[in-house]
């Protein structure tokens, strides 16, 4: 098969890399054909009950085995071992990747373009569109990987808190200061700030128009502190400043607790986060309620993400044919979604998948509401131009930084993206990537 032409500054960092941008010859592992022969495929993936989905399709597929593998997350490590095994050739056939990842997989040419595997380019209209423009970076004649999940925010709030108070959800993240100002007088916080939660942060920008990479021509602009960051920035600022938001790490027991006992009164997040929430917070089962996100502007209904993954098959495959085959069913199949949905509690990529009844039903721990048009309807108001960088993970490790110290008093939340603007730019020039105005 082909290898697909990366477009503008992606081609030229490949190059730049050594990594082989444009076409080559054909070779046995890129080969977009059928083996002929049983396979057994090798799928590496962090989704809880990933093995129970993944036994609908052996069951059903004998000549096409696949071999689930588990351990941490991307950012975790998972991505290093992946980039170590492309280059000795034993990395997995097919791999869970974020979205946020892909440009990085495709700066160490980690991915096979599967636009020439049957069935491939047949199913792109089944997906929500900005996922594939994710998948394909814009071009015509590439697939770099199947869409899986997405993570289209919402708003999950106290509905019993709210009414006592007085105070209807707001519609905007100007309502939202207000309501906080009232929750305060109550004891409460209406959200938590988590310095390590960029992505969360980022889906704010997202939501505002806002982005922080791009391409213009043959170079890489970097731009972490626009209007629509410094926007967000002063506004989660001021509400530090103003005790309204309260410090606290996502994920802790300290957290959870806040959550179960009505010290936080609303979770800015996507569909995923229903599960989460009801599992760590029993206590306060019936009482939420979910709604769409705050607008920056009133009468919008902009929505950002947060989250969401690929499957992609790895450069050291050998099957690619049946890896695409494989990934495709994973990613379209009725079957295949509602099983991740049940198993995963993933919030499907495809318009259909985000329809089917296993969705849609009421849900007890929100009061008897069905949540999934929300996050449906906030999913198709997502903005699709949206690039990643090819250095997300020092990115976010650098925001993460900057935003500790802020938090502690050391700057504030647009310093520590001045900062990681800084330290950005200088990590795409160390790489000899092409960045504009450097």
């Amino acid at each position: 098969m082909r290898r697909g032409a990366v477009g503008g500054a992606l081609a030229v960092v490949l190059a730049v890399a050594g990594c082989g941008g444009g076409d080559e010859p054909d070779d046995a592992a890129q080969a977009c054909e059928p083996a002929g022969k049983p396979v057994t495929l090798e799928y590496y993936s962090w989704v809880p009950g990933m093995d129970k989905v993944i036994d609908i399709w052996n069951a059903k597929n004998p000549d096409i085995q696949v071999k689930f593998v588990t351990g941490p997350a991307g950012p975790d490590g998972a991505y290093q071992n992946f980039f170590n095994g492309i280059k000795a050739g034993n990395a997995p056939d097919l791999a869970q990747v974020e979205y946020d990842s892909l440009a990085s997989f495709r700066l160490q040419d980690g991915l096979v373009n599967l636009a020439d595997c049957e069935g491939v380019p047949e199913v792109k209209d089944k997906f929500v569109p900005w996922t594939w423009q994710q998948v394909s970076f814009g071009e015509s004649d590439a697939v770099y990987a199947m869409p899986q999940d997405i993570g289209p925010i919402g708003m999950y709030y106290r509905a019993d808190l709210f009414q006592a108070a007085g105070l209807k959800p707001p519609t905007t993240w100007e309502e939202y200061y207000a309501a906080a100002k009232v929750i305060s007088t109550k004891g409460g916080h209406i959200h938590h700030f988590a310095s390590g939660d960029v992505n969360w942060f980022l889906g704010q920008i997202w939501q505002a128009g806002g982005r922080w990479f791009s391409v213009d021509g043959d170079q890489w602009t970097v731009n972490l502190t626009g209007p629509e960051s410094q926007q967000v920035g002063n506004y989660w600022q001021r509400m530090l400043d103003e005790d309204l938001a309260r410090p606290m790490a996502s994920w802790s027991d300290e957290w959870w607790n806040a959550m179960d006992t009505g010290q936080i009164w609303t979770w800015v997040s996507p569909y995923w986060a229903n599960a989460l929430l009801s599992q760590n917070a029993p206590k306060t089962s019936g009482k939420w309620a979910v709604t769409y996100m705050p607008q920056w502007t009133a009468g919008q209904r902009a929505a950002g993400n947060w989250g969401g993954s690929t499957t992609a098959v790895l450069r050291s495959a050998e099957h690619p044919f049946e890896a695409a085959k494989f990934a495709t069913w994973l990613n379209s199949d009725p079957e295949a979604l509602q099983a991740l949905n049940e198993n995963g509690g993933l919030y499907p990529a495809t318009v259909e998948g985000q329809r089917m009844p296993a969705l849609a039903k009421p849900l007890p721990y929100f009061g008897g509401q069905d949540i999934s048009g929300i996050f449906a309807e906030a999913a198709g108001n997502v903005n699709p131009d949206f690039p990643w960088g090819p250095t997300m993970t020092q990115t976010y490790s650098d925001v993460r930084d900057g935003f500790a110290g802020a938090v502690e008093g050391n700057g504030n939340l647009n310093s520590a993206l001045e900062s990681a603007q800084k330290s950005t730019v200088d990590a795409l020039k160390s790489q000899s990537i092409p960045v504009a105005g450097g």
